[in-house]
């Protein structure tokens, strides 16, 4: 048994390649959206013209960013969405409830501060994290049955 895995939420830190790293020999296909904060922002006017509003430049970037990202997360067996520290991450909420919607299993990867305000995503969760290693452990389980050790 192969899994898909959507790799969704905050780019600022180094989560994915630590989960990705961790999986390596397990069979485990990794996606996610561009990590690149420039390129995402500004794919929209780069491909279809300038906007004079803000508002209407992140529209064009969010709906071609949105192609990329609805493909995943249909695609994938299991959502990984990692909330950070730093910023507020409506993209990532968005997200979760879109794989939620779609009844895909979920990771939720976060601090502890972010309990309270994040636990009606936690409860549509199958496991909620605090660190990317823990991530890899539960795709290793699910694959192979085996417990760290």
């Amino acid at each position: 048994m192969g899994l898909n895995v959507y790799l969704s939420g905050e780019i600022h830190t180094d989560w994915r390649e630590r989960i990705i790293s961790g999986a390596q020999g397990l069979d485990v296909t990794f996606s996610g959206p561009v990590t690149d904060h420039a390129a995402s922002d500004d794919c929209g006017v780069a491909i279809l013209g300038g906007e004079d509003k803000k508002f209407w430049h992140d529209r064009k970037g969010a709906l071609v960013n949105s192609i990329r990202i609805r493909k995943g997360i249909e695609d994938a067996d299991v959502v990984v969405v990692r909330f950070g520290t730093e910023y507020k991450q409506w993209n990532a909420a968005f997200d979760a409830g879109f794989a939620a919607a779609l009844g895909k299993s979920m990771i939720i990867l976060q601090p502890e501060q972010h309990d309270h305000a994040l636990k009606e995503v936690n409860a549509a969760a199958q496991a909620v994290a605090r660190e990317p290693e823990e991530v890899v452990e539960i795709l290793r389980y699910v694959l192979t049955g085996s417990l760290p050790g």
